[in-house]
C-alpha cells in the first residue's frame, strides 16, 4: 500500500490483529479529496482544488493487475512477467473452452489426471503468493512436516503451506477447495 506524500494531506495506514484501516486528514481545507471504489475493484483516491474545474486522480491501487483478486480462475497463476499473464499451476492444463480457443489459465485450469487418494502427493510451487484463505484451516502450533502429513491423509485436501514464512518458516495452512488467486 504506498502513498505519495504531500504537503497538504496527513494520512495512516494501521494493520494489526483488529484492523485494517487507511484514514487521512486534509491540513489545506481549500483542498478536498475522496476515496472511490470503481465496479472493476480498484481503489481510487481523488482530489479537488479551487483552481482546477474537474477532480483529479490521485492514487490508484492495486497498481499491478495480479494484485486484483481472482484475476485468473481457479488452478492458474497470475505473473506480469509471462504472456499470458494467467497460467496453469503444474499439475494442471486449461479448461475446456481455454484449451480449444485461447490456450491459458485466465478461465481456470483442471487437474491433467484424476487424484487417488492415499497415492497421491503434492509438487512444490515457489516464489507464489499464497491463495485466497477464507476457507483454509490454519494451525500455528504444528510444523510443516505434520501439516503435509494431516493434508496427505485428507482426501480433500489441494495444498498446503506455513502460515508465518519468518525465520525458516512455521505453522500450517491448508486448502481443501478450488486454489483461486496465486
Amino acid at each position: 500500500f504506498e502513498m505519495r506524500e504531500t504537503s497538504y494531506m496527513v494520512y495512516n495506514f494501521t494493520e494489526n490483529e483488529k484492523e485494517v484501516a487507511y484514514t487521512f486528514l486534509m491540513t489545506n481545507h481549500s483542498i478536498y479529496s475522496r476515496l472511490q471504489m470503481s465496479p472493476s475493484g480498484y481503489l481510487q483516491q481523488f482530489t479537488w482544488t479551487p483552481s482546477e474545474p474537474d477532480w483529479k486522480l490521485f492514487w490508484i491501487s492495486p497498481k499491478d493487475p495480479c494484485d486484483m483478486y481472482t484475476n485468473c480462475g481457479p488452478y492458474s497463476y497470475c505473473d506480469t512477467i509471462k504472456s499470458p499473464v494467467c497460467n496453469c499451476i503444474r499439475g494442471f492444463k486449461p479448461g475446456v473452452l481455454q484449451e480449444t480457443e485461447l490456450k491459458d489459465g485466465w478461465g481456470g485450469c483442471v487437474r491433467k489426471t484424476q487424484l487417488k487418494c492415499g497415492g497421491d502427493g503434492f509438487l512444490p510451487l515457489s516464489n507464489m503468493k499464497l491463495p485466497e484463505t477464507t476457507r483454509a484451516i490454519v494451525d500455528k502450533r504444528i510444523d510443516l512436516k505434520e501439516c503435509e502429513q494431516r493434508c496427505l491423509n485428507d482426501c480433500n485436501c489441494t495444498a498446503f503451506a506455513n502460515s508465518n514464512t519468518l525465520n525458516g518458516g512455521s505453522g500450517c495452512v491448508i486448502w481443501t477447495g478450488e486454489l483461486v488467486d496465486i
